[in-house]
């Protein structure tokens, strides 16, 4: 009688968890996986079809959103020049030390 090739370098079945390692318990596969599988490799070759076909040819794809681009980076340029502090001088920032100066001292 010809015995598994599990039974038969284990002896006394699969060694630690039975469903994780490197020695695990293989898991039946049921219709339900068979089903899920074409559904996966059905939609796979969907997105293959569709992504294999371009949009816009290369002359078209050429430079075509760089209006677009350039209007964010403006965006972004003004975002950032309103966060921006005015500009002071240094007489603003000591100005305050002429309180007690006259014109005749």
């Amino acid at each position: 009688m010809w015995m598994f090739l599990t039974l038969a370098l284990f002896r006394k079945g699969i060694p630690g968890r039975q469903w994780i390692g490197k020695h695990r318990r293989p898991r039946a596969v049921t219709w339900q996986m068979k089903r899920n599988m074409l559904q996966h490799l059905e939609r796979e070759a969907e997105n293959e079809f569709w992504i294999s076909r371009p949009y816009m040819s290369t002359e078209q794809e050429r430079g075509h959103a760089a209006a677009r681009r350039e209007h964010t980076w403006m965006n972004i340029k003004e975002e950032r020049r309103a966060k921006f502090p005015p500009h002071k001088y240094v007489s603003e920032h000591l100005d305050h030390l002429n309180i007690t100066r006259t014109w005749n001292s």
